[in-house]
């Protein structure tokens, strides 16, 4: 069966490319990996996590995520500390160079995307909330298989 998506799915899946695009780019400009740079992302979206919670929101094995912070922490990046109430836990917490860094490379088009929001009226605001929650349901739901 082959699917032709409508013109609205279509742009999704555009705004969808870019956004990977806009993450090699930023990857190649930080001379990191793909997966290294999302991880720095959502450390500093989310603050510290740990080394699960992250390895979820990667969707990488833990595994693989500890060998990711230990390449990120060699490199000055990021730093382990002790979780503040569970002494069995540790953090990943993004150091003060690479949050520098995040924003230097995030700014530009984080602030482009702030406009284009910012010009719509409010009726357009609601819709397209609306909207874009939905799809990030439907996406969700998509991934999880439910």
């Amino acid at each position: 069966m082959h699917l032709e998506p409508d013109d609205v799915t279509r742009a999704l899946q555009a705004f969808g490319d870019a956004s990977r695009e806009l993450l090699a780019r930023v990857s190649r400009q930080q001379g990191l990996g793909t997966t290294d740079v999302t991880a720095l992302y959502l450390l500093e979206g989310h603050g510290p996590l740990g080394v699960a919670e992250l390895s979820e929101r990667l969707g990488i094995r833990t595994a693989s995520t500890t060998v990711l912070v230990d390449r990120l922490a060699a490199a000055g990046h990021v730093h382990r500390q002790p979780h503040p109430t569970d002494r069995r836990r540790t953090l990943v917490v993004l150091d003060e160079g690479a949050r520098a860094a995040n924003e230097a490379a995030w700014s530009g088009p984080i602030s482009q995307l702030d406009a284009v929001s910012r010009s719509l009226t409010p009726a357009q605001r609601d819709v397209v909330l609306a909207f874009l929650r939905r799809a990030t349901t439907a996406l969700e739901h998509g991934a999880t298989g439910s």
